[in-house]
């Protein structure tokens, strides 16, 4: 029976996996060594080092999802254009040695006009429709960069990036509002994150909201201590209101705990019912791509 190393390479990290035929976790492994890590022509000195051991195992194959296959990864793996299934993803591959390692290609869509992009979320996409036996839906996966995905028929038909994560940060770090906040954020404050989401809910924008952190902290009306769960229920909240979800819509959120009970808290404001999903999606979705693909895989 064959294996599976399921690695994710990330731009500040890396994950791998080794699964069996039946797509159970066998040993799970993680390292500091992003592609921002490794130099131009050292990721297969870095890949051996860290799985080579596993890939020695007579017949064991690897598929690679994340930005290992960007223009500053591995290998470029085209992006695939949406809307995209299994085997139009698996058909796609970048194979950087025959029948044995292969990335993943993101995908792509345009809306009015404009492209965007994932690299890495399709996998754990894929892995929920699997884990939750699925095929048609709304999900986002929380980050930096968040996604909103839209399946029908187990394929993706479309996405939408919000850069939520990624402006807490700059808004936490450089912006005028660093000096109301404290050095550190502590426990999340519900009751602060839920008063941020209910005021980007009713608001007109973030541009106009974010300036309450300010006020607040100026007239003593919310403790330091508080503020960075109260700017993160805004920057969540200004996400959630951006999305035409019904009253009573069904969303699945995909990754680990500290966000997506954040997500849950927000869309419960809207009357949205959460799945939850966790990181195993990853592992899921390249256990189900390796499915389809005719190299010799045999479960």
């Amino acid at each position: 029976m064959k294996q599976l190393l399921a690695v994710d390479w990330g731009t500040s990290s890396l994950r791998g996996a080794l699964l069996d035929g039946q797509g159970r976790v066998l040993k799970e492994c993680s390292f500091a060594r992003g592609i921002l890590s490794v130099a131009p022509g050292d990721f297969a000195t870095v890949f051996e080092a860290c799985f080579g051991h596993w890939m020695r195992a007579a017949g064991t194959f690897c598929l690679i999802s994340g930005m290992a296959g960007s223009q500053q990864g591995w290998q470029e793996a085209p992006y695939c254009a949406c809307p995209a299934g299994f085997d139009k993803v698996a058909s796609q591959l970048a194979w950087v040695k025959a029948g044995r390692i292969a990335i993943v290609p993101g995908l792509s869509c345009e809306r009015e006009g404009i492209p965007d992009v994932m690299r890495g979320e399709e996998t754990q996409v894929f892995g929920a429709l699997q884990l939750l036996g699925i095929q048609d839906g709304l999900l986002v996966l929380p980050g930096t960069h968040s996604k909103w995905v839209t399946v029908r028929g187990g394929k993706i038909e479309n996405f939408s990036t919000f850069m939520t994560g990624e402006f807490y940060a700059l808004l936490r770090q450089h912006s005028l509002l660093a000096r109301s906040l404290p050095d550190t954020d502590g426990e999340v404050d519900w009751v602060a994150f839920d008063e941020g989401v209910a005021l980007a809910l009713r608001g007109t924008g973030l541009l106009q909201t974010a300036f309450s952190v300010r006020t607040l902290s100026l007239f003593g009306r919310m403790a330091a201590a508080r503020l960075p769960s109260y700017l993160s229920g805004l920057v969540i909240g200004e996400e959630i209101r951006a999305q035409p979800l019904p009253t009573g819509a069904q969303v699945v959120v995909i990754g680990a705990q500290a966000l997506t009970e954040r997500y849950e808290r927000a869309l419960a404001q809207r009357g949205a019912s959460v799945q939850r999903v966790g990181a195993d999606a990853s592992w899921r979705g390249l256990w189900a791509l390796a499915q389809t693909i005719h190299t010799g895989w045999d479960t």
